[in-house]
């Protein structure tokens, strides 16, 4: 059975909720990330990554989103050293992401991300679940996801859906090298296992001094669904065990 939340009949839903109250929500972006990955990689990371842990934990997962966040602040496009160069490959100007093209503030983008989130948050919990998990494919949404599990937190009514928000690199930093990158091999190699067929390596320099174009230089040509599915089945694990004590212990965080 599928564990995507859109893809099953009401029954199904109340029976897989029953049994583990746990919503996934994957959010991420598009963004540059090297000539050898798709332009989606953060969020068809995490949302895979967490239909896995649905599969292996329990829970459904929620579809994934792609867009609301700010595109002023923490993108290659817009602020990566080579700018200028990722422009050039994409067939678009650099003037195209200048400071203010997306009309709104920065400071804009942000609060209506951040109401964006929170509405999610209390729309998941009207479904019925205890617990959610918040991943954020492209790292800098990590502090988004924290500030609307904080908001949500404060405002919601009891009994009190817990949030809890990841990456997944950091759960198990000291067990991979790397462990976390951009577009290098840490990245790549996660999405070749979870979503395979859409790297392609040959666009790569042999060389492997030479500077790649917004991508960590990481041994990125060495990426392989092996290191991927190592590093998946770690994340996996410890979001289980993460998950299993928010379940046993969720009195306390009312």
């Amino acid at each position: 059975m599928s564990v995507q939340y859109e893809r099953l009949r009401p029954g199904q839903i109340a029976a897989r909720r029953e049994a583990c109250p746990v919503a996934y929500l994957p959010i991420g972006t598009i963004e540059w990330h090297g000539e050898h990955n798709p332009v989606g990689l953060d969020t068809l990371k995490i949302h895979a990554l967490l239909r896995r842990c649905a599969q292996e934990i329990g829970g459904l997962v929620f579809p994934p989103l792609y867009y609301g966040e700010n595109r002023e602040q923490a993108l290659m496009e817009a602020n990566a050293g080579d700018r200028e160069q990722i422009a050039a490959k994409t067939g678009l100007l650099a003037e195209n992401f200048r400071p203010g093209y997306m009309v709104e503030t920065v400071s804009e983008q942000n609060r209506n991300y951040l109401n964006l989130l929170v509405h999610m948050l209390h729309q998941v919990k009207s479904l019925g679940f205890k617990v959610a998990v918040m991943g954020a494919g492209h790292y800098p949404l990590l502090d988004h996801a924290r500030a609307a599990a904080a908001l949500f937190h404060q405002e919601q009514s009891r009994p009190k859906m817990v949030v809890w928000s990841m990456t997944g690199y950091e759960l198990v930093q000291g067990q991979f090298t790397p462990c976390g990158d951009h577009a290098g091999k840490w990245e790549t190699s996660l999405l070749m296992h979870l979503d395979p067929g859409m790297q392609d390596l040959t666009v790569l320099p042999q060389d492997r001094t030479e500077k790649l174009v917004g991508s960590s230089n990481n041994g990125v040509q060495d990426s392989s669904a092996e290191f991927g599915q190592q590093a998946t089945d770690a994340i996996v694990h410890a979001v289980g065990a993460r998950v299993e004590e928010l379940l046993r212990n969720h009195d306390r965080y009312q």
